[in-house]
């Protein structure tokens, strides 16, 4: 068997998987069970050292988003030199395929080309280490740090098939299919190093986490 037909075998079970937790969680009813929270419009300008500005999101890719929340916007801290830019995205119900959308799909379309792919840890106090998406992508002589991940009902997630496992798993339990995206991206040019801008990117991150539970409800 080819390298090629060994892979193929392999993601058959995942495709069948997905398939199967898309029905079952469909067929599961539309009546989920939201605690309260903020909505993301509110998500504060002025985080730590750092000051926000908010993004517009323009109708377009509003469109494509679907149904859900969605906020943006460009902080800035005295003692960086460049910005970080926070998108999140905000999704009730995901029980009618409304799924959320990877960050690595739309990256492409963009004009942005993936150079690098690997995982890193965050600290959430309370939570321990959480383990979370790093990108590289670069447009032309231009260079970003992109971090990502999923978090819903307290679980940060980075894989796309691990949240939805996790979607089918709480929809039984909680009666709940909410989930969120949080996108953190910086840029990284000039003679700045690649982990000058992670480092900044953590930083932002650790900064943010303990505030995302007002916003995506555990």
């Amino acid at each position: 068997m080819s390298r090629s037909d060994t892979l193929g075998m392999r993601f058959i079970p995942v495709a069948l998987l997905m398939g199967a937790a898309a029905l079952f969680v469909h067929g599961r009813g539309l009546g989920d069970q939201l605690p309260a929270r903020k909505n993301l419009a509110s998500f504060p300008d002025q985080i730590g050292e750092w000051s926000g500005t908010r993004v517009s999101i323009q109708a377009k890719v509003l469109d494509v988003l679907g149904p859900g929340e969605y906020t943006e916007r460009t902080y800035e801290n005295p003692s960086e030199d460049r910005y970080v830019d926070l998108f999140l995205a905000y999704v009730p119900n995901q029980r009618t395929g409304d799924w959320l959308h990877s960050p690595k799909h739309c990256l492409p379309g963009a004009g942005w080309t993936p150079v690098a792919e690997s995982r890193l840890s965050l600290v959430r106090p309370g939570a321990g280490q959480l383990t979370v998406n790093r990108y590289v992508i670069a447009k032309g002589l231009d260079r970003q740090i992109v971090l990502y991940w999923y978090q819903a009902h307290g679980r940060v997630v980075a894989s796309e098939y691990w949240a939805k496992l996790y979607l089918v798993e709480d929809a039984v339990r909680l009666n709940r299919t909410d989930g969120a995206l949080v996108r953190v991206t910086t840029p990284v040019s000039g003679s700045e190093s690649l982990e000058s801008g992670e480092r900044r990117a953590v930083a932002f991150a650790d900064v943010i986490l303990p505030v995302l539970d007002e916003y995506i409800p555990r």
